[in-house]
């Protein structure tokens, strides 16, 4: 099996184990779950929400990551964009625990084939 261009989620649903219904559920629990860099910006009284909504805009119209453009505008430093991404992947859920924490799935379940998944991509890159 090719997985290069794979997802967890896809592989899973390949499986049988989960239907596109479950990925959607999990990618909209991810999303509600996971704070915005902006956001955790301006909580910490670094930016605006005008400069969040002009940041958003760039990013819109150039496809430059946040931290290149806060940067370029002067907006945030090094260190405290690297203390927003490192806050923000702190607090990260990835898929398979959204998928574990809505039901769909148990953590068994979730390491049996995140452990397969693992080693056919790696496989897949040799």
């Amino acid at each position: 099996m090719t997985l290069t261009y794979l997802f967890f989620g896809q592989f899973l649903l390949q499986k049988g184990l989960i239907t596109f219904d479950d990925i959607f559920k999990a990618r909209m629990l991810q999303k509600k779950q996971t704070i915005r860099i902006g956001e955790l910006a301006q909580e910490k009284g670094w930016l605006t929400r005008a400069d969040i909504d002009k940041v958003l805009v760039m990013q819109e119209e150039t496809a430059e990551k946040f931290r290149e453009i806060t940067l370029s505008l002067g907006y945030l430093n090094e260190e405290q964009v690297e203390e927003l991404l490192s806050h923000q992947k702190e607090e990260h859920l990835f898929f398979g625990k959204a998928l574990v924490q809505l039901g769909l799935i148990t953590e068994t379940v979730l390491f049996e084939n995140l452990n397969e998944f693992n080693m056919l991509k790696s496989n897949d890159h040799r």
